[in-house]
């Protein structure tokens, strides 16, 4: 092993433990190894930014942009809610919303098409007197299954294709992944109609549909004012005043000393008491005891009036402003003009103060703030409203308009008129021309964190296959394989590439197994595209934990998830598509 593919090694291994530990963010970390990688010469100088001339940039940025057009048009939403209008059976319903979701992220960024459909799910769940955890895993899943169609449908499909451009072949098309994809998101579809009993239904429940919010254990901070009926009562007393509905789990005196009461403790005007509870249940303990909200702030602009403020439930996405932020340092009330109520983290209580708590991706948020600015307030931090769809910002009067747009760039793809990334950008172009999304949307909507980590991980996933460090694993790997039968072999990279992918972003994956996979083919005397395509799919396909994916993420809070609840669902569905993805991809690519 010479010099230079051990330092391939040391930059590859250290990226690996950084993705895994989670400690700093995957742009952050793409931005280092490719730092490393030039200063230690594995990635040529002038070859250091050549990933961000990459065709998949484009098109991944456009498509974001397409997406939003859509989501903002509304008109997906509204004839979701006609299919569902008369139905009852939560597996039929279930069916619906995964479909939806599942062949609309052939077409659409799947991150962006997931949060359209969660707040039409909860309010599903919510009319059905249905717990929300039975529909939102299948919708995340879904997504994942959905990209796997079409060449735009995910990153990895972009990504193998220009694995395959550098092996001296010629670009994936746009529907040659769909003979492999198409049945098995159609099986997946079935497959989740049913499985969602495995899901937990006791953690988040819907109890009413006039109830606006239901997650439990969200912690919430109020302040027992002078002549407070609550005053001069015990922590038992006050619980059972308010039928048991809340819990007193902190006070708050002795200038910020936080104390674990016990039931025989006394409240005094001037405490701060943390309570957990349905934000329903806290109001009404909040109107008993006349408390108010701890360091409430008027947010209401001078001759605007009182009613015109709006509480909405959102969730932090892995992008948005409030990452490892707290309330206090972001200056959410002064700068955002917004009241943090409650915060829940995978329906699990908090331990912290709201103004010292760090939010993490997945976390849900009840928020207050001016209604005519909230929506633009949320979009602006990155939050995934759950409440009504009415807060998404103007919806176009010609509402069909981006999905034909949309429509004629994929025909113009498909009969070979236009590249990809000419087609879906000038798509971009022209709803913006259109007027169908503004330019603050259409660069809002690009997930910058996304582009930043594949420009970096490009040039660095191409000096591992120039320093020939590839071969040294794909030489590995061809000694297990070369014992089994081709099937197998086959079967192992896609497994290989699926287990892979939690520790590592998905992009990263494919960056890494890609020149490994074809090389293994090589060596094997395979075909190499079946073996490419195998990497894709595996890298797809990360049903086993929260973390492998941001959709998997997205749901774990709204959805009240604990880590091990993923394995239940996601282990017969990795099963599934490893054996039934193996031979789809075998029928269709020969080995």
């Amino acid at each position: 092993m010479t010099t230079i593919q051990i330092e391939a090694f040391a930059v590859i291994g250290c990226m690996f433990v950084l993705f895994a530990t989670d400690r700093l963010r995957y742009d952050v970390v793409a931005m280092l190894a490719l730092l490393a990688a030039v200063l230690l010469g594995v990635v040529p100088q002038d070859k250091a930014f050549s990933g961000f001339s990459n065709s998949v940039i484009i098109i991944i940025a456009s498509v974001l942009v397409v997406g939003r057009a859509i989501a903002i048009s509304g008109v997906l939403e509204n004839v979701v809610h006609v299919l569902l209008r008369r139905i009852v059976s939560p597996s039929v319903q279930i069916m619906i919303l995964t479909a939806c979701v599942t062949f609309l992220s052939a077409f659409m960024k799947n991150v962006g098409t997931l949060a359209i459909f969660m707040p039409i799910a909860i309010q599903t769940a919510r009319r059905s007197h249905q717990p929300r955890s039975i529909y939102l895993m299948p919708l995340a899943f879904g997504s994942l299954v959905g990209g796997t169609i079409t060449l735009i449908g995910t990153s990895p499909n972009l990504l193998i294709s220009t694995v395959r451009v550098e092996l001296g072949g010629q670009p994936f098309r746009m529907f040659d992944y769909a003979p492999v994809g198409l049945p098995l998101a159609c099986l997946t579809v079935l497959f989740l109609g049913f499985a969602w009993r495995v899901l937990p239904r006791d953690r988040v429940t819907q109890a009413g549909a006039d109830e606006k919010f239901s997650i439990r254990h969200y912690t919430t901070e109020l302040l027992i004012p002078e002549h407070s009926p609550a005053a001069g009562k015990t922590v038992g007393e006050f619980e059972t005043a308010v039928d048991n509905e809340i819990s007193v789990v902190t006070i708050i005196r002795d200038g910020g000393q936080r104390y674990i009461p016990a039931g025989y403790w006394t409240l005094f005007s001037g405490d701060v008491i943390a309570v957990q509870g349905d934000p329903v249940n806290v109001k009404n303990a909040m109107d008993f005891g006349k408390l108010t909200l701890s360091g409430t702030a008027s947010l209401v602009p001078p001759g605007t009036k009182a009613g015109d403020m709006q509480v909405v439930e959102a969730v932090v996405t892995p992008n948005s402003a409030l990452m490892n932020e707290t309330p206090e340092s972001l200056d959410l009330r002064g700068r955002y003009r917004l009241n943090l109520l409650a915060v829940s983290r995978g329906g699990a209580p908090i331990d912290t103060s709201l103004r010292a708590h760090r939010f993490h991706d997945g976390d849900v948020a009840i928020l207050e703030g001016w209604g005519s600015a909230l929506s633009g307030t949320l979009q602006d931090l990155g939050l995934l409203p759950l409440a009504d769809r009415g807060l998404t910002l103007g919806r176009s009067g010609r509402a069909l308009l981006p999905l034909v747009v949309l429509l004629v760039a994929m025909a113009l793809i498909a009969f070979g008129k236009l590249p990809a990334e000419v087609a879906i950008f000038g798509a971009a172009v022209v709803l913006i021309l259109l007027k169908q999304i503004s330019l603050k949307d259409a660069y809002d909507a690009i997930d910058w964190p996304i582009i930043i980590m594949l420009g970096c991980l490009i040039p660095v996933g191409h000096a591992l296959k120039d320093t020939g460090a590839t071969d040294i694993i794909a030489g590995v790997l061809t000694q297990g394989a070369s014992h089994m039968p081709p099937y197998l072999a086959l079967a192992a990279i896609l497994l290989t590439a699926m287990l892979v992918t939690p520790l590592l972003h998905h992009a990263a994956a494919v960056l890494v197994m890609g020149p490994v996979a074809a090389t293994v083919a090589t060596n094997l005397h395979f075909n190499v595209d079946p073996f490419l395509m195998a990497v894709a799919l595996g890298a797809c396909s990360d049903f086993l934990t929260p973390i492998g994916h941001q959709n998997n993420m997205l749901v774990m809070g709204p959805g009240g998830y604990r880590f091990g609840d993923y394995w239940k669902m996601g282990l017969p569905l990795s099963i599934m598509v490893t054996v039934v993805g193996t031979a789809l991809i075998m029928m269709v690519w020969p080995l």
